[in-house]
């Protein structure tokens, strides 16, 4: 399929975004910047989707919370941090804080597309035909909407299966559970996935005694394995309880209590349960079959590299359109959309993208893990750096962090880059800019970092990597 033509302006919008997540924000003002009328559509009463309102940023910003206190106590600092009442005011304050970061950031995207000439269109959108969109308003009533190109960007929402009877108040799943108003003694986590491990997380440094339940043999399981291994040492450190290779058979209320009975026979009881095993698409309400798009047996609807439906000009972008999931990945998919729906020049695939996981501590990989490189039969060596060998890492406490390289034996190409600890966020971009510029391991090690710093990891790994390659140079000997 290829980008379609102008057609002149016989539909109302050149452009209908559906949802303002980042992928639909990243869509409307890639259109407007191309002189398109851009009309974005949001069902709910704010705007920025389920990342900006109730997911990524609010998630964030009360982890920095709870993060905050986890390195108190890492730096010598605990009874400093626990003075007062922590289950009370450390929680108001850090959602106090979260609203206000929410609304910083809502008033400036709301002003950046109004600025680009994007029109606001609240209410539920549903297709009519191929260009035509029906969009229900309590207050406004009905409208019908025509566009040459129509962007679905309508996100996801929690899994939240039948069996499993949330209440919003102590059975909740992860949108629900960040408006606590008061921390539990105890609280059960349900799954093992990225959602699960970063609560799991953020409610451990705060005093809440922590249960998580998965089916799985480890945390995580497709992360690096040295990563995983610290990841879940970590979690032993903050008492989190692991029942892996455990179903849960039954959820219930007794009480003031949440119980949970598993097929290895434990009966665990907590004040509140966190349900987090996966996400589903927002397909619901936007009729589908009136354009002949269907979603397959797992829900998702199929596209192509350019994120393209059977109709050529419904484009699916963000967490709408599967793995990975990434508010970064949503706006880059936006863009790119737009672009190719106008026959625009865009700039060459972004190459290797970052992935972060922001439990505590964080963790955030780039390129292949062991697993991968063995099961390919890549021939490679593995350099490491731990963060405490660091003089930054000694003044900050950081015991456990670490960074590891992947390097192959046959041109010294940085296969591979994966960082648990401090900034690892952060410090991952240093290795994703030397990857996808197609460098060698040798740019690394010959590079100066700041002193001190934690990115100097970089530079012992890979000297590392050129001891057990058999090539360090004399001079490159720290």
């Amino acid at each position: 399929m290829t980008g379609i033509a102008d057609q002149g302006s016989r539909f109302d919008y050149d452009v209908l975004v559906v949802g303002s997540g980042p992928g639909g924000q990243s869509a409307a003002l890639q259109a407007a910047v191309l002189g398109k009328r851009v009309g974005l559509i949001e069902r709910k009463p704010y705007i920025g989707g389920v990342s900006l309102q109730t997911g990524t940023i609010p998630s964030k910003a009360m982890r920095e919370a709870a993060y905050l206190m986890s390195r108190f106590s890492a730096r010598g600092m605990r009874e400093v941090m626990y003075r007062g009442d922590v289950g009370s005011g450390f929680l108001s304050e850090a959602v106090q804080r979260t609203r206000r970061v929410i609304a910083s950031r809502e008033t400036l995207l709301l002003n950046q597309l109004l600025a680009r000439g994007v029109k606001l269109l609240p209410g539920e959108a549903s297709f009519v035909d191929p260009h035509t969109l029906a969009l229900a308003h309590p207050d406004i009533g009905r409208e019908i909407l025509t566009a040459e190109v129509i962007v679905l960007a309508t996100g996801s929402r929690p899994r939240r299966p039948e069996t499993v009877p949330f209440d919003k108040e102590r059975i909740l799943d992860s949108s629900s559970l960040l408006k606590l108003q008061h921390l539990p003694d105890r609280m059960l986590v349900i799954g093992g996935g990225v959602i699960a491990c970063e609560f799991a997380t953020l409610f451990a440094p705060l005093g809440v005694q922590i249960q998580l339940v998965d089916s799985h043999a480890h945390l995580l399981a497709y992360l690096d394995q040295d990563i995983q291994q610290i990841l879940e040492r970590h979690f032993l450190d903050l008492g989190v309880e692991l029942f892996m290779n455990s179903r849960v058979e039954t959820v219930f209320r007794r009480d003031e209590h949440v119980v949970v009975r598993t097929d290895n026979g434990e009966t665990l009881e907590a004040d509140i349960l966190l349900y987090a095993q996966g996400r589903e698409p927002n397909y619901a309400g936007l009729n589908l079959e009136a354009i002949g798009v269907f979603a397959d047996d797992q829900g998702w609807v199929k596209i192509n590299e350019h994120h393209q439906t059977l109709q050529a000009h419904v484009y699916i972008v963000g967490d709408l359109a599967g793995w990975p999931s990434l508010a970064s990945t949503a706006m880059d998919q936006g863009r790119r959309a737009i672009n190719h729906a106008f026959q625009k020049q865009a700039a060459p695939q972004a190459g290797l993208l970052p992935m972060a996981i922001y439990t505590i501590p964080e963790l955030s990989y780039v390129g292949a893990t062991e697993r991968q490189l063995n099961e390919r039969g890549a021939l490679y060596v593995v350099g490491r750096a731990q963060f405490h060998e660091t003089a930054r890492g000694q003044i900050i406490g950081e015991e456990r962090g670490f960074l590891k390289l992947l390097v192959s034996r046959e041109n010294h190409m940085i296969l591979g880059v994966h960082i648990i600890g401090e900034s690892a966020s952060e410090l991952v971009h240093v290795g994703q800019m030397a990857m996808n510029c197609g460098a060698a391991v040798e740019l690394l090690a010959d590079s100066v970092f700041n002193y001190p710093t934690l990115a100097e990891c970089y530079k012992t790994a890979a000297l590392d990597c050129l001891r057990q390659l058999d090539v360090l140079r004399p001079d490159q000997v720290p």
